[in-house]
């Protein structure tokens, strides 16, 4: 049985973690797959969980082509929900997966 997808609403971003998606390139669609198809992250604090996701990007990111985009994003379980910390992204390609 398939767990229930998470469902990312502009409202589950708070002014800090949107400004850091802005300022990374990282949008709310992108943040809300890593949650569902990404695998653990191995950098991610105790207490804290991370998620990480390669996708196809094929595009200029600060004057640069690169083939891909790694998106993570970190967050706490609380009671039955989450609370999204951050999200950072990294461009180029061949990034590992999962």
């Amino acid at each position: 049985m398939d767990e229930a997808w998470i469902q990312v609403a502009e409202s589950d971003l708070h002014p800090h973690l949107r400004a850091r998606m802005r300022q990374r390139g990282i949008t709310r669609e992108e943040v809300e797959r890593t949650l569902n198809k990404g695998w653990a992250a191995s950098d991610a604090k105790p207490g804290t969980v991370g998620r990480a996701l390669v996708f196809p990007y094929q595009a200029e990111w600060e004057g640069e082509f690169h083939q891909e985009k790694e998106v993570t994003v970190y967050y706490r379980v609380a009671g039955q929900g989450m609370v999204l910390l951050t999200a950072k992204a990294r461009y180029g390609k061949d990034f590992p997966r999962g």
